[in-house]
This record gives C-alpha cells, structure tokens and sequence, in this order.
C-alpha cells in the first residue's frame, strides 16, 4: 500500500471572473522512504500539489489517501491538523522561523500539540539541532543566522514530530552553492533512514539525487 496516494485530483480557483485550474487531474502514488523530485517551471501546479499532498489545502476533486486514509473535504480541520502534525514535516525556502523567538524555541513549535511536557520538548529540540550541527546556536535570533544555518533550523524543526514524510519547497531555492550542498547532504541522509522525501526544485543537481523525477506543465504530470 502506498503511503501517499493521489487518483485524480484537482485544484480549481476563482480568480475575479476567471476559473484556474492549477492541479489537473494528477494521479501519484510514493511509497514509504521514496525520494520524489517534483520539477516544473512556475505556475506548472508543483507548489499547489505540495500543499495538497501537506493537508495545507483541499483538492476540488479526486481522492487522497494517506497512509491508508482518505482524505477529503469531509475530513474537519482539526483532524487534518492532526493528521498532519503526525506525519508530515515542512520545509520551505524562505525558512518561515518566528524571528522573535530562538532557535531551539523555533525547533520546539511542532511539539505543542504531540509531546507532553515542555522538557521532553526541549531535550529533542536540543538533540535534533545538535544533529544538524547547531547545538552551539541555540538561543541565537534566526536574523544571527547564516542562510544555511536558518534552512538547518528549519531541518530541525520538520523533523521534531518524527514524521514519516519530509516535504521541502525549493530547499536551497535562497543558499548558496556551498550551503545548498549541505543541506542535500542532510536531506539524503534523512531518505537513508527511511524518511518518505519530496521536494519541490528547479535544482537539476538536487533533482538527480532522487529516485524518482516528476515533472509538470500546466497542472498536469507530464
């Protein structure tokens, strides 16, 4: 069974007096601890199927199954809330830390809702950021950060639930060629240990470590 399961799904918006159809009758399947590589120029529907496939948006119509659940409109918000706290870890190019908190606040978000006790919190915070090298930088600001450094934190904070699925949107779409070699690095090892990856890029060099390329034009899998 697939861990991720999309038949036939579809994003339509209303733009003023405009329909755009973004996502166009996609259907996926990715098994546990693929690495899949969506690539597509801008406005080809990639992001949008990203924050479907993240329980950030709702398909208009199609099926998703995850994990051998359907996923539907009919599914409340707070379930899928949940659902996705449970499996699921984001990140996004432009890191999106909370600039008025620290590094190992930043890393602790995810856990308010799925590890009890603040200290249980804190000791995995501490540990993943010593993981991705940042145990010296723990109660830096992200604007005392590097970018390569705010992208570990923001490594760091996807992993912090222990989600069976990573999903990166242009991961090294704003580092450098050093630092983005970097968190390749990382993100490879992640998939080394059995973490499900997809990333969004127009990274040809990061696109070729995946198992798996998908490539989209005008909402459709082409």
């Amino acid at each position: 069974m697939a861990l991720i399961d999309l038949k036939n799904v579809s994003k339509k918006f209303s733009l003023d007096t405009a329909e755009v159809i973004a996502v166009q009758e996609v259907s996926l399947s990715v098994n546990q601890g693929e690495f899949v590589a969506i690539m597509g120029p801008s406005g080809s529907g990639k992001s949008t199927l990203m924050n479907i496939i993240g329980l950030l948006d709702h398909p208009t119509s199609g099926e998703y199954t995850l994990d051998g659940r359907s996923v539907s409109t009919s599914m409340g918000d707070r379930a899928q809330a949940r659902l996705r706290s449970e499996f699921i870890g984001f990140i996004f190019q432009t890191f999106n830390l909370l600039p008025n908190l620290d590094v190992l606040a930043n890393v602790e978000l995810p856990a308010t809702y799925m590890l009890s006790g603040n200290l249980s919190a804190k000791k995995r915070a501490t540990e993943l950021l010593n993981t991705v090298g940042l145990d010296h930088r723990l109660h830096h600001r992200p604007n005392q950060l590097s970018g390569g450094e705010r992208q570990r934190v923001a490594i760091a904070r996807a992993l912090m639930n222990q989600p069976s699925i990573i999903l990166a949107d242009e991961p090294t779409g704003n580092l450098d060629s050093k630092s983005g070699d970097e968190i390749i690095g990382i993100l490879q090892d992640l998939n080394k240990k059995g973490t499900t990856l997809l990333l969004v890029t127009h990274n040809d060099d990061l696109a070729k470590k995946a198992g798996k390329i998908i490539r989209m034009k005008d909402g459709r899998i082409v």
